[in-house]
């Protein structure tokens, strides 16, 4: 039998207490859906889809998988994806400029000790303003999970002038692979089609950075 969630901390009552710093993430998911359904309530419900779907990756879900999982239905995913939108339009507004591309480390921390690699994208604009971040892709980087096609739509949406790619190396070894230089190469040859530039590949891990233009491999 499912335990009663009004027997522990529940996650709004534990927020107004301790603040929301002190909130797991599936607290703070089962915050935002509310209610779970018959026979798991939404505590339950909030950790099982974050056993399925991490954190990172949950957040990148669009609303059409929101749908299909288990529990969540078309309103909740509504409110889900809406939530997501309206975080990343409030980052998207505090506009940081760059003045070298290892400025954007601040910004990574997320990604630095993740256990599957993360390829994360800044599109820059001509006063080297980050216009937008965007995960491109997650897991092991090769040029078939990272497209072109797929990192560059957004920059000619938002009119980018320049991006700089980073991604983690779970082995804490920041050491380029022969993938990354492989894929790095091909997307600075679309770049330069398009005529935006690449002004650095960035590969971290928790205590280290490597900086691909550094070493001469763009």
């Amino acid at each position: 039998m499912p335990f009663d969630i009004d027997k522990i901390d529940r996650p709004r009552e534990k927020l107004s207490k301790t603040g929301v710093s002190s909130l797991k993430d599936e607290e703070l998911l089962a915050i935002i859906l509310g209610t779970g359904y018959k026979g798991k309530n939404v505590l339950q419900l909030s950790k099982e889809i974050l056993k399925n779907y991490p954190t990172e990756d949950f957040i990148q879900l669009p609303i059409s998988k929101l749908k299909a999982i288990k529990g969540l239905g078309s309103a909740k995913a509504s409110v889900v994806s809406a939530a997501v939108e309206l975080v990343k339009r409030g980052l998207d507004k505090n506009v940081v400029a760059i003045k070298k591309p290892t400025d954007v480390l601040p910004y990574t921390l997320d990604i630095r000790d993740r256990k599957r690699e993360h390829f994360v994208v800044f599109y820059l604009n001509a006063r080297n303003e980050i216009l937008k971040r965007d995960f491109v892709s997650i897991g092991t980087l090769n040029a078939s999970l990272v497209h072109p096609r797929e990192v560059f739509r957004p920059a000619i949406e938002h009119s980018a002038a320049s991006v700089i790619f980073v991604h983690n190396h779970p082995s804490g070894d920041t050491t380029p692979s022969e993938d990354d230089i492989k894929l790095t190469k091909r997307l600075v040859s679309a770049a330069n089609i398009l005529g935006i530039e690449v002004l650095d590949h960035i590969i971290i891990s928790k205590t280290d950075y490597s900086s691909m233009k550094s070493k001469n491999l763009i």
